[in-house]
C-alpha cells in the first residue's frame, strides 16, 4: 500500500470535482476547492474521520468495497479507478465478477439525470450505482452482499420484494428477469459467476425451476411498469434501458408516464429517504 501516493491522489481528485457535478449546491460562501471531505464521506457512505485519515496517509488498508465506494463518489474514470486500487495495494477489479463497479461514464450520466430516477445495473441484475431519485423511489439497492446483491435472486427467494410491483405485472417481471439471465448465460458460457448464480436459483426457488427450462430469451430495452411505493402509492413509469456496447452494464432510466406519477415523484423528494417496511409475505411465490 502506497499511503502517501494514495493520500495525494484522493485529495487531488476531491479538489478537482465541482459540487454541481455530484448534485450539490455550489454556493457563493464555499471556500473549499472542489468537494469538502464530509461531502465525499456522505457520497461514499463512510465516516468523515476515515476520509481525513486516508488523505493524511494514516489509515489502515481500505477494503475493495470501500475503494469502490470512493471511486463512485469521486467519479473516477476506469483508469483512475484502477490506479486507486493499485495504490491501496489491491488488484483492480476484473471486468466481470464479484467486485464489479459502475463505469465512470454511466455514473456521470446518473448525475446529469438529476431528479429522474436512474440506476446502473450489471448483466446479472446487480445494482452498481443509483442516483438519489432512484433511492427515493426503490430504496438503496447497492448495499447487498452474496447472492442477494442480484435483483433476480431476491425476486425469486424473498417474496416481500414482490410488493413493489402490482399483482398483474409480477409474472411478466418474472419472465423478463429469466429471459435477461438466459441472454447473459449465452454470452458468457462457462463463466463461474453466472453458473453459481443459476445453480443457487435452481436450488433455492421452485418458481425459478419451473420457468428456467422454458428457455425464454430477451434483453429488456423498454417497458412500462407500475411501482408501488409504501409512502405515496402506485407510480406509473416508463422504463428505458441503455446497454453498453459489450452488454455488460445497463443504464436504466425511469420516467413518470403521467402527471399523477410525476406529482408523486415530486412528493418523494420532499419526504426524503425512509426505510422501507417489509410487506406481508406471499407464500405462493416460492
Amino acid at each position: 500500500m502506497q499511503r502517501e501516493q494514495l493520500a495525494d491522489f484522493l485529495r487531488r481528485r476531491r479538489e478537482a470535482i465541482r459540487p454541481a457535478e455530484v448534485g450539490l449546491a455550489d454556493g457563493p460562501r464555499r471556500r473549499t476547492l472542489g468537494l469538502r471531505r464530509e461531502e465525499v464521506a456522505a457520497l461514499a457512505g463512510m465516516s468523515t474521520d476515515y476520509v481525513i485519515r486516508l488523505e493524511q496517509g494514516r489509515s489502515s488498508q481500505p477494503s475493495t468495497q470501500l475503494l469502490g465506494s470512493l471511486a463512485r463518489a469521486l467519479r473516477l474514470s476506469d483508469d483512475e479507478r484502477a490506479h486507486l486500487f493499485r495504490l491501496a495495494g489491491h488488484q483492480p477489479p476484473p471486468a466481470d465478477g464479484v467486485a464489479r463497479l459502475a463505469r465512470a461514464g454511466l455514473v456521470r450520466m446518473l448525475d446529469l439525470l438529476g431528479d429522474t430516477p436512474a440506476m446502473v445495473i450489471s448483466d446479472l441484475s446487480e445494482v452498481l450505482a443509483q442516483n438519489r431519485a432512484s433511492q427515493l423511489l426503490v430504496g438503496d439497492l447497492t448495499a447487498f452482499s452474496g447472492p442477494r446483491r442480484y435483483l433476480i435472486y431476491r425476486w425469486f427467494t424473498e417474496p416481500e420484494v414482490h410488493a413493489v410491483h402490482i399483482p398483474e405485472e409480477r409474472q411478466h417481471h418474472t419472465r423478463q428477469l429469466i429471459a435477461d439471465l438466459r441472454v447473459t448465460e449465452g454470452r458468457r458460457p462457462g463463466d463461474p459467476v453466472v453458473e453459481r448464480l443459476i445453480s443457487r436459483l435452481l436450488a433455492d426457488s421452485v418458481t425459478f425451476r419451473r420457468f428456467w427450462p422454458q428457455h425464454e430469451v430477451g434483453v429488456r430495452r423498454a417497458d412500462r411498469k407500475t411501482l408501488v411505493h409504501p409512502r405515496v402509492g402506485p407510480i406509473l413509469l416508463d422504463c428505458e434501458t441503455l446497454v453498453t456496447p459489450d452488454l455488460g452494464q445497463q443504464l436504466v432510466v425511469l420516467t413518470p408516464a403521467d402527471a399523477e406519477s410525476r406529482e408523486r415523484i415530486d412528493l418523494l423528494r420532499v419526504l426524503g429517504i425512509e426505510e422501507f417496511p417489509l410487506a406481508e409475505i406471499d407464500e405462493n411465490v416460492r
